[in-house]
């Protein structure tokens, strides 16, 4: 074998399959484009389905990449097995309808025994019981040992209906020492003596809702071989960790940690999982995923929080993870630019999220704690699962630390029952991406929609395709909604953050509004519309309407957006970078990095800059250039967006410069004014400013400024004064609330004193009970102290009406309690006399009822209550 860095070998079998033909294309996004039934990319296949599907033809019939993919289906078994791991690189091969078997096959053979030099009598394949071509194709050309292929029930690959086929997988023998000493051990055992390296899928079939599989016209191929175990075998490794993919993680955790490598299981398990979710969290907020509650953001923060949680195991007390992210960019130097480029940001994410979780460890201890003292004092030694959740899914405390603690106190997790519940939020989580699924495309492979024109002075055009219900379709009625593709179209279609046009079409026999524009996986443009009335066919001709006074706002929003950012910029810093926005005809929201609230004066500059620009009325400049010139100029891409080679470069002046493909002002003196209206934190190290521009604007400062005036005029004053009036009328008002407060005590004491002349004597306890002037319990209870405190020996009795609401409250000393006397029982009977109900402890309790009318028969059972107590 010839050794090989992880990032040489991933070089290497990207060229390969490149002087095979293959278009090369980087790794995509971890966050799926447009594929609501995913919550982040776990395949190399997963960014090409509609090519699979035949719904969009592939830029190029042959593709090559190395996918970063995160799963975490199998999280527990991270650092507990060699291979599983929750981040991963997926090195693919791809081919939509081109090559199939005959070529695929004998590459495969060919890359692992010549270029990676891997001996062949340690290769095994597994091949599909029925599939004879494959093996045919296997031992005719390649030098496979026949003997060493094997027939695998489960080599077929399918996901419900659509396209399948069987699959043939590619094994090495690790040796003896590695088997689990059967003599029946083979491909397929779960031991570790034979590691699939390579799984190539033939789609070949069409699995249709009749059960039949029916041959596919155009075949494809997908395969997959996982980068960090091809690194395992070549560099001669036991597992995965101990490539340099990720062992340097371990060195650094080992180093943190002063933690030996290799001499404690538990430890290795530690270490090795913090390694992988190193790389996970560093790739996946590098893609633009924050922590959060839901989604994607949720997965991330699980992750980091395991990593925590096995820093702590391992001793270390301090915030660790984010220094390792510099070992991970390390490791990705060159691959993953982006890394490197944001790798301050990262680590700043990341050092916010690990200091939250410290202190969410530290309240979900003393929650817990408080759990196992009342199992204790109910002697039970089983926690509900139903509480260990709300640990989990409210606290963010993890359910294996959980069980650990429980374990340390002799006491266990009821895991069926946390297990229920983790499935109902699972199953809620499933109908939330159901029900925001987008428009279902249907398959097109059938259709010319490849190179359709768009043109921005067009006024009619013929309608080439139309579906609703993610089924094609040749006309439509009124009241339907349908995607609708043109031959020809000057509607822009949703991206970047900028909604699409909207307008009308109109044909001869039918009238349909256009809601919004959107884009299919290959750039193709289609409507969404709804048809008013009559009715529309395929082939029919339309005249196109957009909505130029919606398209117009959406469009001023937009480049306010770009000036926004370079102002943001220029004021706050250069380490501001756009994580997100929303244009549409109101408003615009900017979501950037920035780790504290930009100040007010800050925000006043920024508002300041953008209008004088505004101002300038410099005319907003559209020229298309190559990536590499465009960006060699200064023009800033946004972070997850996918550019081609030529790119749309939107300029103004020196000012901004941004690759945008969106609609835009033809100069920025049509924006005519710009506010910022709110600034606030969205997750941690995000900020979001909203604003508004144009007419909006005016309108909102008119409006602020009638208000102004209004307040000025109750406040008799002028509006140039009204800072200064109104903070006089704050001063009166705080000395009024004093002098209040001071009435209101002298009142009380007033009160008490006058209670005190209906004093009763039982036996040695003094007794009063009566009616008192208190507006709310609060000065009940005030006027209840104040009156116990003037008697020895006493209880008080006390009752109030509010908005025909009673209020009751009952005050015992400690020498009546001492006698037997009970302020929560003595409550309880005067309540239901007033209709309500109460309790309390002994020297105190309080009620509330609902019958003013009956306070008098309260405090008779009040009395007799406490009569009975004393045994009277």
């Amino acid at each position: 074998m010839k050794y090989m860095s992880g990032n040489e070998l991933r070089e290497k079998f990207l060229q390969y399959f490149a002087q095979k033909g293959h278009l090369r294309l980087p790794s995509y996004s971890l966050i799926p484009d447009n594929d609501p039934s995913l919550l982040m990319i776990g395949a190399g296949m997963a960014p090409f389905k509609p090519f699979f599907t035949g719904k969009m033809k592939p830029p190029c019939t042959r593709i090559t990449t190395s996918q970063r993919c995160v799963r975490t289906g199998d999280i527990e078994n991270v650092g507990r097995t060699a291979r599983h791991q929750t981040f991963f690189e997926m090195l693919g091969n791809f081919s939509f309808g081109d090559y199939f078997k005959e070529e695929v096959i004998p590459w495969a053979w060919d890359f692992l025994t010549k270029e990676l030099e891997l001996p062949a009598d340690k290769l095994w394949v597994s091949i599909y019981p029925k599939d004879d071509e494959a093996y045919k194709i296997w031992t005719e050309k390649t030098s496979v040992n026949p003997k060493q292929i094997v027939r695998m029930d489960d080599n077929f690959w399918e996901i419900g209906t659509g396209p399948c086929g069987p699959d043939s997988e590619i094994y090495i023998d690790l040796g003896e020492d590695r088997g689990c000493g059967s003599p029946d051990c083979a491909p397929g055992c779960d031991c570790d003596r034979y590691l699939e390296i390579w799984n190539l899928v033939f789609t070949q079939y069409d699995h249709t809702e009749s059960g039949d599989y029916e041959p596919l016209e155009k075949k494809n191929i997908d395969t997959g071989a996982g980068l960090e175990r091809l690194a395992s075998v070549i560099q001669g490794k036991p597992t995965n960790f101990e490539t340099d993919l990720l062992y340097p993680i371990i060195e650094y955790a080992c180093q943190v940690s002063n933690v030996e490598y290799n001499k404690d299981k538990q430890s290795n398990v530690s270490l090795k999982v913090i390694a992988d979710h190193a790389r996970s969290i560093a790739i996946m907020v590098m893609d633009g995923i924050l922590p959060s509650n839901e989604g994607r953001g949720y997965v991330l923060r699980r992750i980091l929080r395991r990593a925590v949680r096995h820093g702590r195991m391992l001793g270390i007390e301090k915030a660790f993870l984010a220094d390792a992210i510099d070992v991970v960019a390390k490791i990705y130097e060159g691959v993953y630019p982006e890394l490197a480029e944001r790798k301050d940001y990262i680590k700043k994410i990341i050092s916010i999220e690990e200091e939250r979780f410290h202190l969410t460890l530290t309240q979900g201890i003393f929650l817990l704690n408080d759990e196992i003292e009342k199992l204790n004092a109910d002697n039970k030694n089983v926690l509900d699962g139903q509480v260990g959740f709300k640990l989990y899914d409210t606290y963010g405390f993890p359910y294996e630390l959980t069980e650990e603690i429980l374990h340390e106190n002799h006491l266990s997790l009821d895991k069926d029952s946390f297990d229920k519940a983790m499935q109902a939020q699972r199953e809620r989580a499933r109908e939330a991406r159901h029900d925001t699924a987008k428009l279902d495309i249907p398959d097109l492979r059938d259709l010319n929609v490849e190179n359709l024109k768009t043109d921005d002075n067009a006024k009619t055009a013929k309608v080439v395709c139309i579906w609703k219900n993610g089924e094609l379709t040749d006309s439509l009625q009124d009241g339907d909604e349908a995607g609708i593709i043109l031959d020809v179209t000057p509607f822009y279609a949703e991206g970047g953050g900028q909604v699409g046009d909207c307008g009308k079409f109109t044909s001869e026999l039918g009238k349909l509004t256009i809601t919004n524009t959107k884009k299919l996986p290959n750039g193709v443009i289609y409507h969404v519309a709804y048809v008013v009335e009559g009715s529309l066919n395929v082939g029919d001709t339309v005249n196109m309407q957009i909505d130029l006074a919606a398209k117009t706002a959406s469009a001023r929003n937009h480049t306010a957006t770009h000036l926004l950012q370079a102002a943001l910029k220029k004021i706050v810093g250069d380490h501001v970078n756009q994580a997100g926005s929303a244009v549409n005809t109101e408003h615009l929201r900017f979501d950037f990095s920035n780790f504290e609230p930009v100040t007010a004066d800050q925000l006043a500059q920024v508002e300041q800059m953008v209008n004088a620009e505004i101002l300038k009325a410099l005319p907003v400049e559209i020229n298309h250039m190559k990536q590499d010139e465009a960006k060699a100029k200064g023009a800033m891409a946004l972070f997850g967006e996918k550019y081609g080679d030529v790119v749309r470069v939107v300029s103004v002046g020196d000012f901004s410069m941004e690759l945008c493909g969106g609609s835009h002002v033809h100069n920025i003196g049509q924006i005519g004014l710009f506010k910022i209206i709110s600034e606030s934190g969205v997750a941690a190290g995000v900020r979001r400013i909203e604003a508004i521009t144009s007419e909006k604007a005016y309108s909102y400062v008119n409006s602020q400024i009638q208000t102004l005036a209004t307040v000025a005029s109750l406040l008799k004053t002028d509006s140039a004064d009204i800072a200064a009036k109104t903070q006089s009328v704050l001063d009166e008002n705080k000395e009024l609330k004093q002098e209040i407060h001071k009435m209101k005590d002298l009142q009380l004491k007033a009160d008490a004193q006058e209670l005190l002349l209906g004093l009763k004597k039982y036996d040695d306890i003094n007794v009063i009970a009566g009616k008192a002037n208190a507006n709310n319990m609060d000065e009940l209870r005030t006027m209840a102290d104040n009156t116990c405190d003037k008697i020895e020996n006493g209880v008080v009795i006390l009752g109030a009406v509010n908005d025909d609401k009673v209020n009751l409250i009952v005050k015992v000393s400690d020498y009546a309690v001492k006698k037997g006397i009970h302020a929560g029982k003595i409550i309880k009977e005067a309540a239901q006399a007033v209709g309500g109900n109460g309790g309390g402890r002994p020297n105190m309790a309080q009620a509330g009822g609902k019958i003013p009318a009956n306070l008098p028969d309260a405090f008779t059972k009040a009395v007799e209550a406490l009569k009975t107590q004393l045994k009277m």
